[in-house]
């Protein structure tokens, strides 16, 4: 009985087991009925998927040769007879993840990554292989990647670079490096980092937790080593044996502090400088030494002694202490000074030392050169006045000049021209005294800026400048103020002010301007306008009677005579033209005469009439220097050479037809000298006027041959008897070679009459100059025999 129990129970655990291989992952049974009523009494069922998974697991990083095997899928409703067929679809489907048809069998086709992606999702589906019809609907499963440690840890810097003062105590922060493992850090102690230091001791811990480095030894000095490398490991699985690391540097400075404090190199410094120097040059340059570095290396150099001749400052770039001159040397006065300098550190760490260490002193030694000096002025400028009237040789001041050496040499005085271009002023050269030797005007230019000159015997030579202002003397009669014309309507009314009239003087009196106005008297007597002074340097010209004419007169000249109120009175009379218009009723000019209009665009009559006589100036110019042109051209003579007194020869490159050529010249001209003019006579020889019964007898005879060879006659005959004629015989020159010559004369005296052919073959034998000719003739004659 014991017996069948036990197999009972083992035939039970065996189906469970079958079961549960057959659904890895979490395959569970849902083929359950649910039966209830419905609302009208019928009753329902509904029949849920008899299949359904959760999720598989699958290890990354697979190196096995064949698929990787997954699980295995199966359905209620297949009864393993070969008629349902397993679908499988999502991501990875078909590619990454396979699926056996038939068996349900899941295989990974490649290695995974987790990294990479740490879960897929899909979804599988029973069909009938028979009808193609969903046996079961699509069910949705995942599988997750589980993770191994297959990746080392990383830091996000390399390198790191950090610093930390100097002298700072011990577990001072430096700075913190991080890794990052990219396994998965919910999964064992893959992604756990643990941080050791490799290099940098004993100088620097880091934390193993955390990664924060700080200082491990007290009193690092940045004057003794400045920078550190420091490597850093970062080790997953907990540090432990077998886990991956990776490693970082970490370069590490130490920060400067004010430890150290500024130091003369020397104690005594001595410069010497010329008497001459200008106030504001430099004397000298101090340089202390500081060990540190930056604002912490940063001094200040003060004169400790209670003195206003020199000074000393800071040089940015260099720290250097420069001491200026502020004022002027004398040798004469003073050969030596002595200057106690001290040097300190602007910024100060009370953290190590107190303010009194950081300073040091230094004595300074300045010796004074002695130099010829030019003169010196008493003062560095003058100014000087002079009334505008005062006469040529007025002295309006004086200047003084003394030799600041102890040899006081004469000093003269000149001005610098260049100043006095004009020379309106001169200098007394011993004593000083400035005088006039123009006459001045004020309104002309009220300031003159000369410079005086002061030299001694050995050129040496010193400028003051001499400002005179020239005061002002009333000398200039009051004018009008840019009227003077106005126009009156025709039916002004008596008593109407036509026009308002203001003055300008040139003059500037201390309490300025005061003019008055009046009519002139010469014109009071039936004056048909009369001015009314305003009592505030302005007058009104006002019409005296009613009703004026164009058409009887059209203008009217308004004599007003202006006062000012100055000493000495200067007045002058001013004219205010009048012109007559017609207006409306408003008193609106409406129309003058025609003379006013030529006045309103800006030209007179007499301007036009001096611009009409100057286009006619420049006419007769130009016409009479073509005359002089035309005459000068006419009286040149047609023999330019003192010695040549024959015929100009006139020679043209053409080469002429011969005898056959008729067009050369005119024969008509000498069939018929009747076209000679008888008027043109020579120039080089007594006119025929001298002799004129001879040469007009022969003309006469003349003028009745018309053969050409008894006129040549004529003409022989003509200057034979005529005694005014010389002799005009042709003459050719030639001019000899020299007896050495190889070609002797080439002179056409000397050539044969004869017209027949000749041997140039002894043109081969004159040498290489007469080549080119020997191979013309002679090649010639070689061709014709």
């Amino acid at each position: 009985m014991r017996t069948p129990l036990l197999l009972l129970l083992w035939l039970y655990f065996w189906c469970e087991a079958r079961g549960t291989l057959r659904t890895t992952g979490g395959l569970r049974r849902t083929g359950w009925e649910h039966t209830g009523t419905a609302g009208d009494g019928l009753s329902l069922r509904r029949s849920k998927r008899g299949w359904m998974w959760n999720q598989f697991f699958l290890l990354e990083e697979y190196t096995g040769s064949d698929d990787q095997y997954v699980g295995k899928l199966h359905s209620d409703k297949d009864r393993e007879d070969g008629t349902v067929k397993y679908v499988l679809s999502g991501e990875g489907a078909g590619t990454v993840f396979v699926i056996d048809e038939n068996s349900g069998d899941l295989h990974a086709t490649r290695r995974l990554d987790r990294e990479e992606k740490a879960s897929y999702t899909l979804s599988a589906k029973a069909v009938d292989k028979l009808t193609g019809r969903d046996l079961e609907g699509p069910s949705q499963f995942t599988i997750k990647i589980h993770d191994i440690n297959d990746n080392e840890p990383k830091f996000t810097k390399d390198p790191y670079i950090a610093s930390v003062q100097e002298m700072a105590d011990v577990g001072t922060f430096v700075v913190q490096v991080t890794a990052t493992d990219a396994d998965d850090s919910t999964y064992g102690n893959s992604a756990k980092v643990v941080y050791s230091i490799l290099q940098g001791q004993p100088y620097f811990s880091v934390e193993p937790e955390t990664g924060v480095i700080r200082t491990a030894l007290p009193n690092m000095n940045r004057e003794v080593r400045e920078h550190y490398q420091v490597v850093i490991q970062a080790k997953d699985m907990a540090g432990q044996m077998g886990g991956l690391s990776g490693t970082t540097t970490v370069n590490i400075t130490l920060l400067d502090i004010n430890n150290n404090p500024p130091r003369f190199p020397q104690g005594v410094y001595q410069f010497t400088v010329p008497e001459s120097l200008e106030p504001g040059s430099t004397v000298g340059m101090l340089k202390a030494t500081d060990a540190d570095t930056g604002k912490n290396a940063e001094m200040e150099y003060t004169i400790m002694d209670d003195q206003d001749m020199f000074q000393i400052s800071t040089k940015g770039i260099t720290q250097e202490g420069v001491i200026t001159l502020t004022k002027t040397l004398d040798y004469e006065k003073r050969k030596t000074y002595t200057l106690r300098v001290q040097v300190e550190n602007v910024y100060l760490d009370p953290r190590f030392h107190s303010r009194e260490s950081f300073r040091d002193t230094a004595t300074v030694k300045v010796l004074v050169e002695d130099v010829d000096e030019p003169p010196v002025f008493k003062r560095p400028a003058y100014i000087m006045e002079v009334k505008e009237n005062a006469e040529i040789g007025t002295i309006i001041g004086s200047v003084s000049a003394v030799d600041p050496d102890a040899s006081r040499n004469i000093v003269k005085y000149l001005i610098d021209w260049r100043t006095d271009m004009d020379h309106v002023f001169n200098i007394h050269p011993n004593n000083g005294s400035v005088y006039i030797s123009r006459l001045l005007d004020r309104e002309e230019q009220a300031w003159h800026n000369i410079s005086v000159q002061a030299t001694e015997n050995n050129s040496l030579m010193s400028h003051v400048p001499v400002y005179v202002r020239v005061l002002d003397v009333n000398d200039n009669a009051p004018t009008f103020d840019n009227v003077d014309e106005a126009f009156v309507c025709e039916n002004a009314k008596a008593g109407q002010r036509i026009q308002t009239v203001s003055a300008s003087d040139a003059d500037q009196p201390v309490g300025g301007h005061r003019f008055f106005f009046s009519l002139a008297p010469e014109a009071s007597v039936n004056a048909n306008f009369t001015v009314r002074d305003n009592k505030d340097n302005t007058a009104r010209v006002v019409t005296v009677r009613s009703g004026y004419s164009r058409a009887q007169k059209s203008v009217y000249l308004v004599p007003v005579v202006i006062v000012d109120g100055d000493f000495p009175v200067q007045s002058s009379t001013n004219t205010l033209t009048v012109r007559v218009c017609s207006c409306d009723r408003d008193g609106n000019m409406k129309q003058c005469n025609s003379e006013a209009f030529t006045l309103a665009a800006g030209l007179s009559t007499g301007a036009l009439v001096a611009i009409l006589l100057c286009v006619i100036i420049l006419l007769m110019i130009v016409v009479l220097f073509t005359a002089l042109r035309s005459q000068r051209e006419k009286m040149e003579p047609l023999i330019i050479s003192k010695e040549d007194v024959r015929d100009n020869v006139v020679s043209y490159n053409d080469e002429g037809g011969g005898e056959e050529d008729t067009q050369a010249f005119d024969i008509g001209t000498l069939r018929n000298p009747e076209v000679i003019e008888d008027t043109k006579h020579r120039r080089d020889i007594i006119p025929d006027s001298l002799y004129p019964s001879t040469r007009r007898l022969a003309a006469t005879v003349a003028r009745d041959n018309t053969d050409v060879q008894d006129f040549i006659a004529q003409r022989l005959q003509e200057n034979d008897s005529d005694p005014a004629a010389p002799p005009y015989d042709s003459l050719a020159t030639y001019a000899y070679e020299g007896s050495g010559s190889v070609a002797e004369s080439l002179s056409s005296l000397e050539s044969a009459s004869s017209e027949g052919l000749q041997d140039y073959n002894y043109l081969s034998e004159w040498g290489p100059r007469f080549k080119k000719l020997a191979d013309m003739y002679g090649g010639e004659e070689s061709e014709d025999s």
